[in-house]
């Protein structure tokens, strides 16, 4: 049993690459590949952004640190001028808390600088090798198109294409029809001729006895026609041996003329 399901599984599988290979448009493949390729292009922008947002708001971040660090800083040199020791130590002590944050935050900052130049020289790596593929499957296409345009017209020239196969089967069907009919016509004719059928277009009561009389009459026409024409032949006046001969005697009958020096 695991082998009989196995063997149909592959059959299924068979047939199925079968039914999807001409079901395939190798056009429609490259446009999906590439909107795929966009669509992944469109993802890492969008990563370059975030990273850049982020990278924006560290920079907010420490720019209202530095400006509390200055303030703060301010603040402790005013205490002292007033005599106010504790007010400086404790601004001081707040100021170096932000200088800490500060260090972290330059940190960070410049982690995600270097993030988003990366992801920013990787995007436009991404982008070049997009629009050379939209310049290759362009291509692709185009050449697809003239090769599928250039077997069709191959195919309906020679007749192998299916309309043009189904045209001819169409011509053969119809010669083979036309031949049947001449035949059963002919077939027809001759049964007519014979007297096994009746001219149902001739007058009521022409019997096969008459028909049989106008066949021999015909006949006998056509035999009186060809001893007419061989008495013509035999009638043709033609030379008679005996006339020219005759012809000749007269001439040698003639008197001779006399002689002038002669005696009479």
């Amino acid at each position: 049993m695991t082998s009989i399901a196995r063997r149909i599984a592959d059959l299924f599988r068979i047939k199925a690459n079968k039914a999807l290979d001409r079901a395939e448009d190798p056009r429609e493949v490259l446009d999906y590949s590439y909107a795929k390729q966009q669509e992944l292009l469109l993802r890492v922008r969008r990563g370059v952004a975030d990273v850049a947002t982020s990278r924006k708001r560290l920079e907010l971040q420490m720019s209202t640190l530095e400006q509390s660090s200055g303030k703060l800083q301010g603040q402790a040199q005013q205490a002292l001028a007033v005599g106010r020791e504790d007010l400086a130590r404790e601004a001081l002590g707040r100021r170096a808390a932000v200088a800490t944050q500060l260090t972290d935050l330059q940190g960070q900052h410049a982690a995600l600088q270097a993030q988003e130049e990366k992801l920013t020289l990787g995007a436009q790596r991404l982008e070049a090798k997009v629009d050379a593929f939209r310049t290759r499957k362009e291509t692709l296409k185009a050449t697809y198109t003239a090769a599928e345009a250039e077997t069709r017209i191959t195919e309906a020239v020679t007749g192998i294409g299916e309309e043009m196969g189904d045209v001819g089967m169409a011509i053969q069907r119809a010669q083979d029809k036309t031949e049947e009919l001449q035949a059963r016509a002919g077939a027809l004719d001759e049964l007519i001729a014979t007297g096994a059928l009746e001219d149902a277009t001739l007058p009521a009561g022409r019997d096969d006895i008459q028909a049989e009389l106008d066949r021999a009459s015909s006949g006998t026409d056509v035999e009186l026609e060809l001893a007419r024409m061989k008495g013509e032949l035999t009638a043709a006046p033609k030379s008679s041996p005996a006339l020219e001969s005759g012809e000749a005697t007269d001439a040698d009958r003639k008197p001779d003329k006399p002689d002038k020096g002669a005696p009479s």
